[in-house]
């Protein structure tokens, strides 16, 4: 089982915070760390949430969002074995050249560790404020996860849809690993199952309950089965608070979970120990 935290880029206030929160993560044996993104969080909204009960998020229009790829550019030139990913970046409202070109320009310079974590989004205010149509923002999703990995490819990009028209170029440079930059898809609504088996590396879920997880996980071995894809090539991240205990980690594991990600909040106030607490009552004995 991996260990990792979420998120390093939200109510932090500099660069030696993130900084310091990756270096500890590394040095106590978590596998990677994870940032949130929103451009913008508007003073009020209509959209729903989707994962909290009164439809709103935590964090409030004050609350600091550093851009997820800048720190995780930070936090990676002072990090040695860490990987990183997003959880996750809204791809449907980006520009996915421009973000195929960052994605890769990190993965290089971190040799590797780049998880690249990708959402449809649900906040249809930012959608406004970037200027992007919310409408068919999960079709254009699928199609920008297509088109990227042309570009990642190394050849001669030609891209033709309802979205974009790429004809006759390149772009360098190529992930380390070219196409298979692991793309992680996020979320548990609407047509996930299809889409992470269609396109994912891997699942990120929203969700720490085993008796959910096990739940999701069952359909989307039968979307696997539907696209002809093998279940054992996607990796599983779920949430996890060190309150659930080691019992829970061993459940988890039971029902093919690769990845526990636990709130840098769970830890207490004194995140230093906490840290450490973690390490010793959970990490050592898995």
């Amino acid at each position: 089982m991996k260990f990792s935290l979420i998120p390093i880029n939200v109510g932090v206030e500099s660069a030696e915070q993130i900084i310091g929160i990756a270096q500890l993560a590394e040095q106590q044996g978590l596998e990677s760390v994870w940032t949130f993104e929103h451009v913008i969080v508007p003073n009020d909204y209509e959209s729903k949430y989707p994962y909290s009960g009164d439809g709103k998020m935590a964090t409030t229009p004050e609350t600091n969002f550093f851009d997820p790829l800048i720190a995780i550019a930070a936090a990676a030139m002072h990090t040695k074995t860490l990987r990183f990913g997003t959880g996750v970046n809204i791809l449907s409202q980006a520009n996915p050249l421009y973000l195929a070109k960052q994605a890769a320009s990190l993965d290089v310079l971190t040799n590797g560790r780049l998880m690249l974590g990708l959402g449809i989004g649900w906040l249809r205010e930012e959608f406004d404020a970037m200027g992007v149509p919310f409408a068919k923002r999960g079709a254009r999703y699928d199609d920008y996860i297509t088109a990227m990995r042309k570009v990642w490819s190394g050849e001669t990009v030609s891209h033709q849809s309802e979205f974009l028209q790429w004809e006759n170029f390149k772009s360098f440079p190529l992930p380390v690993n070219k196409s298979k930059l692991p793309i992680v898809i996020g979320g548990a609504t609407g047509k996930v199952y299809q889409r992470v088996a269609r396109l994912g590396d891997g699942w990120y879920m929203p969700s720490s309950d085993a008796d959910d997880i096990s739940a999701h996980i069952a359909k989307l071995k039968l979307a696997c089965e539907q696209e002809g894809r093998a279940m054992d090539d996607i990796e599983l991240t779920v949430m996890f608070s060190p309150k659930q205990g080691l019992d829970q980690i061993k459940r988890l594991q039971d029902l093919g979970v690769h990845r526990v990600t636990l709130f840098t909040s769970s830890l207490g106030a004194n995140f230093v120990d906490g840290m450490a607490k973690l390490s010793e009552d959970l990490i050592s004995k898995v």
